[in-house]
């Protein structure tokens, strides 16, 4: 972050908030006895949102899904002199099966089990628009919908719903689908990225996170 700062003064920098590529079992947060322990993952999630804004971070986006971190991470923020940094939660973060080729890229498979019980059920839209409340009411400032492309109609329901800025997530899965379809000369990669790139527009996203970004930049 620093080094990009440096570089590029002007360039907005937001970091991702977590501990799952940090730890060796791949799991977002300290587990104790097979289990995340939410409180004490809560505080580390905290302190290494504080490191990012002294780095130079100039949004931070916790990314873990753990209870209370929004609140848990405002306050160290506010307690360290960073106020002004917002916070972009991934506030409704899907137990989804298109993560699959980060986690391979980024060797942050689970060791054991999985991470439904802290992301969220595919099939509970209800579930999701009270997480984006929670958030909201504990200092978020931009809330995020993860996956994006299966879950447009829950980015058009918070859209209509909160007054906030929406994003939304168009994951490695998601990126590499098109990808591999384009290179089996199946689809116009071109065509299909912007196309899927609208429609998360259309949904209600006011930012889109693609691995797209600087291709379908060239083309804008």
């Amino acid at each position: 972050m620093r080094a990009i700062k440096r570089e590029v003064p002007k360039l907005s920098v937001i970091t991702d908030v977590c501990n799952c590529e940090y730890t060796s079992h791949g799991h977002c947060g300290k587990v104790v006895d097979g289990e995340v322990e939410n409180d004490t993952s809560v505080e580390w999630l905290a302190a290494a949102a504080v490191s990012h804004a002294r780095a130079g971070a100039d949004i931070v986006a916790p990314s873990d899904m753990m209870d209370g971190r929004v609140a848990g991470i405002r306050k160290a923020l506010d307690a360290a002199g960073f106020s002004n940094i917002p916070i972009m939660s991934y506030a409704a973060k899907f137990a989804s099966g298109f993560y699959g080729p980060f986690r391979e890229a980024a060797d942050s498979t689970p060791q054991f089990g999985d991470r439904r019980s802290y992301q969220m059920d595919p099939a509970n839209a209800r579930e999701a628009m009270r997480e984006i409340e929670l958030d909201l009411e504990e200092g978020a400032d931009i809330i995020m919908v993860k996956p994006a492309l299966p879950y447009l109609d829950l980015i058009r329901m918070a859209r209509d719903r909160f007054d906030v800025p929406v994003a939304a997530y168009q994951v490695s899965g998601e990126f590499s689908m098109i990808v591999a379809a384009a290179r089996n000369g199946w689809v116009d990669q071109e065509r299909v990225m912007m196309e899927t790139l609208t429609s998360i527009r259309r949904a209600g996203a006011g930012i889109i996170l693609t691995y797209f970004a600087k291709d379908a930049a060239r083309l804008l």
